[in-house]
C-alpha cells in the first residue's frame, strides 16, 4: 500500500512537472511557430497552431531589413565585456567580505542588493545626460559599464555565498606557507570556486544578454545589441506579428542554446552550497 502510494505521487509530481514545463515553454514554442507563418497567418482568428502555410520569408525580411550579425557581435561583446569587468571587481569584493568581515559587511550586503529594487527609470534622465556630455552614448564601453554596474550586486552575492562555502583553513595554510593575497585568490580560491564562479559568469551573460532598458534608451546603431534589433519591429503602422517572432527567434536563440548545454553547471553552481 505504502509502495503504491508512493509510486502515485511519483507519477503525479512527474506529470506535474511535466504540465509546469510545457506551460512556461510554451510562449517561445509559440513565437516559433509564429515566425514561420504569413503575416495573415499569424493574426488569424482562432489561432493556427500546425496547419498553416510554412514559410522561411520572414527571416530573410528580417536579415535583409536589419543587420543580424552586427547585432548579435555588439550583444555578444557587451556580455562577455562586462561579465569579465564583473568577475574583476566582484571577486576581490566577495573575498574581502566572506573572509575579512566587518561589522557592516552584512548591511552593506543588503545595501547592494537593495540597489536592484530601484526602477532604473528613476535614474535614466541622470544617467543619460551624463552619457551624453561624456561622449559614452551609443558606444561599447558605456553600455558594459552599466550592464556591468546593473549586475554587480548579484556577482558579489552570488560569489559571496560560494566563497562562505570554503574553509577558512584552507587559505590560512596558503598564507603560512607564504602566499600573497593576490597568490591566495588566483591559485588557492578561484580554482576551489569554478562551480560557484561558472554559475555566476552564466548568469551574468544572461542577464546582460536579455538588458533592454539601457540599451534601448543609451544606443541607436553602432552599438546597437539584439534588445535593439527586436525593438525596431514595432512601429507606428504597428507590430508585424511573424516578422518580429523571427526576429526574436533569433535573437534568443544563441542564449538559449548555451543555456541548454550548460544548465547542469548552471544549475549545479546556484544550488552550492544549499544543502549541508
Amino acid at each position: 500500500m505504502a509502495r503504491r502510494i508512493t509510486t502515485t505521487r511519483r507519477i503525479t509530481a512527474t506529470a506535474g512537472g511535466w504540465l509546469a514545463g510545457f506551460i512556461i515553454f510554451f510562449p517561445i514554442l509559440w513565437m516559433v511557430l509564429t515566425s514561420f507563418k504569413t503575416e495573415l497567418d499569424a493574426f488569424s482568428t482562432p489561432p493556427q497552431f500546425l496547419f498553416f502555410h510554412w514559410t522561411t520569408e520572414n527571416y530573410g525580411i528580417v536579415q535583409h531589413r536589419s543587420d543580424y550579425i552586427h547585432h548579435a557581435m555588439n550583444s555578444i561583446i557587451l556580455a562577455l565585456g562586462s561579465t569579465a569587468l564583473g568577475l574583476l571587481i566582484g571577486i576581490p569584493a566577495a573575498w574581502a567580505m566572506a573572509f575579512a568581515p566587518t561589522k557592516r559587511t552584512r548591511s552593506t550586503l543588503l545595501w547592494m542588493l537593495s540597489t536592484k529594487m530601484m526602477p532604473p527609470v528613476g535614474v535614466l534622465v541622470p544617467i543619460y545626460l551624463i552619457y551624453r556630455d561624456t561622449g559614452l552614448l551609443d558606444t561599447h564601453g558605456g553600455l558594459i559599464f552599466i550592464e556591468f554596474m546593473a549586475n554587480l550586486p548579484i556577482i558579489v552575492w552570488m560569489l559571496y555565498t560560494y566563497f562562505k562555502e570554503i574553509p577558512k583553513d584552507i587559505l590560512e595554510a596558503a598564507r603560512m606557507d607564504g602566499a600573497t593575497i593576490g597568490k591566495e585568490l588566483l591559485y588557492v580560491l578561484t580554482p576551489m570556486a569554478i562551480p560557484g564562479i561558472a554559475s555566476t559568469v552564466l548568469l551574468n551573460i544572461i542577464l546582460a544578454w536579455n538588458e533592454a532598458f539601457w540599451t534601448l534608451n543609451l544606443t541607436t546603431v553602432n552599438a546597437a545589441p539584439l534588445t535593439v534589433f527586436i525593438a525596431s519591429y514595432s512601429s507606428p503602422e504597428g507590430l508585424f506579428w511573424a516578422k518580429l517572432s523571427a526576429a526574436s527567434t533569433l535573437a534568443i536563440a544563441p542564449i538559449m542554446v548555451l543555456g541548454w548545454f550548460s544548465q547542469k553547471q548552471l544549475v549545479r553552481g546556484l544550488t552550492f552550497g544549499a544543502v549541508k
